[in-house]
């Protein structure tokens, strides 16, 4: 996984099964030995889910992929991922797909080299482009800088709100940043605390500086701070940050948010005790839990970030991420591969769904059901032509680190809206 989202306690579980269940996983994969001859996998030991999905296949819908080029799976701890690729890749031995490396950067390199397949131009060689989500695609090209990853995990972000707060307090789902400003002003004095956020973490709260910079200045935003065509610190980016540390200052957040870690900001919102909750698609897994969710999942709605008014950007243009992705080796591609690929292509959506209860940028084909919140995601997932990162997705490690440990400073006045940007923007060089 990468660090672009915490793994729910249901991800905890399944990655929990460790090296044991893995080789286990190796050892059912097939036969046949590593190189042209299989349809090897490399893969970062602490996702089992994908392995087992794809070894799913390879006994049923992908049979007959699987004898003519069976799949072998190898596994390798996360941390020692990148130096593996990079082994094979001098060798000219890169397996024929495995995980991305820890960041965009090193698929980037690899794809310059020569290594890694092209998905946009092979996907519609074998007449499957279709079966990737849209949405999907357009993040992978921002992130990865072409469609050269398959997002066997898509998750999308946004504001999921307890629909019997707003009910009460005669508050409509809100469209603009205006109107859920309003809402949480009602909310408060009505002594309904408006937002759940983890302070500790921080990028639930930097998550908010980027969708208000996004609907504001556009989809193109961030980017261009990335190639220095804009700063943090200009006067645009910094009303973002000013306008959620408004938030702050009107106690929003409640009491002693930057010291509310993940799970009591989960808590807050499922016990009833918070209307707004900003969080990815896979808290779906937190709110099925039925012990955890005391306020049902037929109270909780999902709207996407709001319009700000007057703004470059729209509501259309979904936050999204793609965890840890795969890669296909350019080099070891054969025929076989392209088979094993267009069967993933056409089946994986649907198996990802109804044996992990996860959601992927595949296209579900088939009748696979789902409860009405996963079914909300897919729609939005279907209906989204364009997509957006989040604020630190193409920063480096040291403005990530200073973005997110300042986060609660910001909206509990600790620092300015300018100091806080001016501290990141130093960190980006």
């Amino acid at each position: 996984m990468s660090t672009a989202f915490p793994r729910s306690r249901r991800m905890v579980a399944i990655t929990s099964l460790g090296a044991a269940g893995l080789l286990a996983l190796t050892a059912c994969a097939g036969g046949g030995s590593a190189g042209a001859t299989s349809f090897s996998f490399l893969v970062n030991q602490e996702n089992t889910t994908i392995p087992e999905l794809l070894t799913s296949l390879s006994t049923d819908q992908c049979k007959a992929e699987n004898d003519a080029q069976p799949l072998q799976v190898e596994t390798v701890p996360q941390t020692q991922l990148d130096q593996k690729l990079q082994l094979l890749a001098g060798q000219n031995a890169l397996p024929a797909q495995y995980a991305a490396g820890n960041a965009p950067a090193l698929t980037k390199e690899l794809a310059q080299g020569g290594q890694v397949l092209d998905l946009d131009k092979t996907l519609t060689d074998l007449g499957v482009i279709d079966q990737i989500e849209p949405a999907a695609i357009s993040t992978i090209e921002q992130l990865y800088g072409g469609f050269n990853v398959l997002p066997y995990q898509y998750n999308i972000e946004g504001v999921w709100y307890n629909k019997q707060l707003l009910a009460d307090n005669g508050i409509d789902v809100p469209s603009t940043w205006d109107e859920l400003s309003a809402g949480a002003a009602k909310l408060q004095a009505a002594g309904v605390q408006p937002f759940s956020a983890s302070g500790e973490q921080g990028w639930p709260i930097t998550r908010l500086i980027s969708g208000y910079i996004f609907r504001d200045l556009g989809p193109d935003a961030l980017q261009k701070v990335a190639d220095g065509d804009a700063k943090l610190t200009d006067p645009e980016y910094v009303a973002a940050a000013q306008a959620v540390a408004d938030l702050g200052a009107n106690g929003y957040f409640g009491q002693g948010v930057g010291s509310i870690d993940y799970d009591t900001a989960f808590n807050t919102f499922l016990t009833g005790k918070a209307a707004f909750f900003y969080m990815g698609s896979w808290a779906l897994a937190n709110f099925a839990d039925e012990s955890a969710n005391q306020i049902g999942s037929d109270n909780i709605g999902f709207m996407p970030f709001p319009d700000v008014a007057g703004g470059a950007g729209d509501s259309s243009q979904t936050p999204a991420n793609v965890g840890l992705p795969m890669a296909l080796s350019a080099k070891a591609y054969t025929d076989d591969t392209g088979k094993w690929l267009t069967c993933i292509a056409n089946n994986y959506g649907a198996q990802s769904l109804s044996e992990a209860d996860t959601i992927s940028g595949f296209k579900v084909n088939g009748d696979v059901q789902v409860d009405d919140l996963t079914a909300l995601v897919q729609d939005r997932i279907a209906s989204t032509q364009e997509s957006v990162l989040w604020f630190e997705a193409l920063f480096n490690a040291k403005a990530t680190e200073t973005s997110q440990k300042n986060a609660a400073q910001l909206v509990t006045g600790a620092i300015s809206p300018q100091d806080f940007m001016s501290l990141v923007q130093s960190d980006l060089g």
